[in-house]
């Protein structure tokens, strides 16, 4: 592209495919620049299949971005490149691609609001889906457009919510560590329990306060910027300083369950104060019901696996449960009962 601006031009629109998983990781490295736009997703199509030779591609959606097209726009356009190019190295997304553009598209050709089904009963939906008929006992969870990390179409995310599907009782006081979108903490408390949502990124904090008041749940949850115990001091969980201004949860005996879709290094460093920061669970005063004293682990690959169980059992747990999609794990544990 030309480094001169065309001064009758207005927009400039980058493209790219992308698979479900690369999703997540677009919007959290998008957070990370200037780019205040929206992110368009719409289903992948292949344009010419007689280029494809039979072989099956990995695309599941193509995403557009738009800037204008001014004196900034090469450099806005180089920091978006360079947070975007593991993902395309790691061929999670194509290649981008640049087009000038007199208007903003009003609409995109094949854009449709995203939903989708996971569990048994969750319905993931934005808030310009349109009204359908639900089943009974669906539990819809409408999450605004953000650049936090949790649409619901990356691996980690479906699996937190099976599992939470499957743990959380309405008597339970939770954590929902690293909160991002709001889409665990929204999910807890739509299944009756109370939330303490916690992120050490702003974005993450305003995201989930927004989808703590579009689903109606802010009786429920208290949004809050800060980490657990040692969590304080590990910087962003996307790399680099140290966040010094976020506070620190001390880990006191205060939850029945914690849900943590993080890195597998936060986990294992984390893994004490997750022993110290969950209450034993009370099996006499709950027979009948899933005890508490439970931590749902997810955010890693099976490479990771055994490192993160080993962390756990080291710190008194034990494994009650888990789940798998693809090369990504979420485990359940327990603690053992004095």
């Amino acid at each position: 592209m030309d480094t001169a601006v065309d001064t009758l031009a207005s927009w400039m629109e980058l493209s790219f495919d992308a698979t479900a998983e690369a999703v997540d990781w677009v919007r959290s490295l998008l957070s990370t620049t200037d780019y205040t736009g929206s992110i368009h997703l719409t289903p992948y199509v292949v344009a010419d299949r007689s280029t494809n030779h039979g072989t099956a591609t990995p695309w599941e959606f193509t995403i557009y971005l738009y800037l204008p097209y001014d004196a900034q726009a090469r450099s806005h356009l180089n920091a978006i490149a360079r947070q975007l190019s593991s993902l395309h190295r790691t061929g999670l997304t194509s290649e981008l691609q640049t087009a000038i553009l007199d208007e903003k598209p009003s609409s995109i050709p094949g854009l449709s609001p995203t939903v989708q089904r996971i569990g048994q009963r969750f319905v993931v939906r934005s808030p310009d889906t349109p009204a359908s008929p639900t089943s009974t006992g669906d539990i819809l969870l409408t999450l605004p457009p953000s650049l936090a990390f949790g649409s619901g179409l990356h691996p980690a995310t479906v699996l937190s919510l099976r599992l939470l599907e499957q743990y959380v009782q309405p008597w339970m006081h939770t954590l929902d560590l690293g909160c991002g979108s709001g889409i665990l903490t929204v999910a807890i408390a739509k299944l009756g329990a109370q939330v303490l949502a916690v992120d050490n990124d702003a974005i993450a904090v305003e995201a989930t306060a927004a989808a703590v008041q579009q689903n109606g749940v802010a009786p429920q949850v208290t949004v809050r910027a800060g980490s657990l115990g040692s969590g304080s001091q590990m910087g962003h969980w996307m790399g680099g300083d140290t966040l010094d201004d976020v506070p620190a949860i001390q880990p006191a005996a205060s939850f029945d369950l914690i849900a943590a879709n993080i890195l597998a290094r936060v986990h294992i460093a984390l893994a004490p104060d997750f022993r110290r920061a969950l209450r034993l669970p009370d099996l006499a005063d709950r027979a009948g019901h899933q005890p508490g004293g439970l931590l749902i682990a997810a955010g890693f690959t099976a490479e990771y696996e055994a490192d993160v169980a080993a962390a756990f059992v080291a710190a008194g747990f034990e494994a009650v449960g888990g789940d798998r999609l693809n090369e990504w794990v979420a485990l359940a544990y327990q603690l053992k009962a004095e």
